[in-house]
């Protein structure tokens, strides 16, 4: 019988993506109050194989994603991406790490409650590395009623900002998501007949547009602020002008 696995192969295809994903597994992510905030992420890993090579060996990248266990953040990325290009022999290697990640808010009650944000960190290693951070920023639908009801003033979910930066400087994740938060509050209030005033979307996607120019540390940004109806949802978009397409 031939030894299929041991023969040349001569279609000299690259393997554009091998590896594992939605993997579980406990990280640590830098807090700006608290210095490190311990959180679950779901992991993807994969690399780049050049023609020459049939395959690797899965198994290697749950080894090396343990070997780093318990020193996974944000600035050890590429030291991972390092070890997977080396042990797996591969030309580009990939990161994919999506997690919550949680604020304390203060929504005038005595009470603290936490906010959660969407984040994903989407690492890449080839000849030079390249990061990027998208975090979705949830936006509270005006709603008034009259204050012998209640004192909150704001009920449901109008829709989100989803944001993805690149970094030139490092910048708090707080500081980003409050920077958002704040252009937010800006362009959404209650009138006092009680009736909603939210602004248009292009209005709201203007004001943050403005301030991330503003921004010293952002090296390439895309902003996307999305309104969620029932069975749709409209959105708007911008991406600050360079050639840098996602991958």
């Amino acid at each position: 019988m031939k030894d299929i696995q041991s023969q040349k192969d001569n279609r000299r295809i690259d393997i554009k993506k091998v590896g594992v994903k939605t993997i579980t597994y406990p990280i640590t992510v830098l807090d700006k109050s608290q210095s490190r905030q311990k959180t679950i992420a779901t992991v993807n890993m994969y690399v780049n194989l050049p023609h020459h090579f049939k395959g690797t060996h899965m198994s290697r990248f749950i080894e090396i994603l343990n070997r780093f266990h318990g020193q996974i953040d944000l600035q050890g990325f590429r030291t991972i991406l390092e070890e997977m290009k080396k042990r797996l022999d591969a030309e580009a290697a990939h990161v994919e790490i999506s997690f919550p990640y949680f604020l304390k808010k203060n929504d005038g009650a005595k009470d603290l409650h936490l906010q959660q944000y969407e984040c994903t960190m989407h690492c890449l290693l080839e000849k030079e590395d390249d990061l990027r951070l998208d975090i979705v920023v949830p936006v509270a639908h005006p709603f008034s009623v009259k204050p012998a009801e209640t004192s909150i003033n704001t009920l449901g979910l109008w829709g989100n900002v989803r944001v993805s930066v690149r970094f030139n400087k490092f910048m708090w994740l707080e500081d980003l998501i409050t920077l958002v938060e704040t252009t937010i509050g800006s362009k959404f209030f209650v009138k006092t007949d009680g009736l909603s005033a939210d602004q248009p979307m292009e209005s709201l996607l203007s004001s943050l547009t403005a301030r991330f120019e503003m921004l010293s540390e952002l090296k390439w940004y895309s902003i996307t602020v999305e309104n969620v109806s029932q069975g749709f949802s409209l959105y708007t978009t911008m991406s600050s002008a360079d050639d840098y397409k996602p991958y």
